[in-house]
C-alpha cells in the first residue's frame, strides 16, 4: 500500500500518545509501495486527525526499506496483505517481529485495519477510531512489558 491513509493515522496517534507513555518508544510508517513517497496523508486523513485533536500533516509518505528490520523492533501493519507483503520483505530474523497492529495492540484478536481510500467521512472517522484504540493498546503493552 502507499502509505497516505491508515499508517498515516496510526503514526499520528502513536506519537500523540507517546508522552503518556512509562516507556520510551519511536513510530514512523511507511508503505509496502512507493507510489505516494514523498506526498503528505490523504486530505481526509489529515481531517479526520485533525477532528480527532491529532496534526498528521507534517508527514510525508515513504516505502519500506530493509534498514527498517534493523531499526525498530516492531512492524505493525494494518492488514493481512501488508502483513503478507511485509513478512515477504523481511529477513528470517526479523519475522516474529511483524504483527498485525490491532492483534498485537490488544484491540481486536486478528482485527484489520480497513483501508477508508475509496470510503467517505465517516469511514476516515472510523479508521482515525481504531488507530486510537491501537495506540491506547500499544501504550498499555510497552508499560506491561517494560
Amino acid at each position: 500500500m502507499g502509505n497516505i491513509c491508515r499508517s498515516p493515522l496510526l503514526e499520528g496517534w502513536a506519537a500523540h500518545l507517546r508522552a503518556q507513555s512509562p516507556v520510551a518508544y519511536s513510530v514512523d510508517s511507511a508503505g509496502t509501495g512507493g507510489w505516494h513517497a514523498g506526498q503528505p496523508p490523504d486530505p481526509r486523513a489529515i481531517a479526520a486527525a485533525l477532528r480527532a485533536g491529532v496534526d498528521i500533516s507534517g508527514q510525508r509518505a515513504r516505502q519500506l526499506q530493509f534498514a527498517d528490520f534493523q531499526r525498530f523492533d516492531l512492524v505493525l501493519c494494518a492488514d493481512r496483505d501488508n502483513l503478507a507483503a511485509v513478512k515477504s520483505l523481511a529477513p528470517t530474523a526479523a519475522k516474529g517481529r511483524i504483527a498485525l497492529v490491532l492483534d498485537w495492540s490488544g484491540v481486536r484478536r486478528n482485527g484489520e485495519v480497513p483501508d477508508p481510500y475509496y470510503g467517505d467521512t465517516r469511514d476516515f472517522d472510523h479508521v482515525c477510531a481504531l488507530a486510537r484504540e491501537a495506540a491506547d493498546g500499544l501504550l498499555r503493552r510497552l508499560a506491561r512489558e517494560a
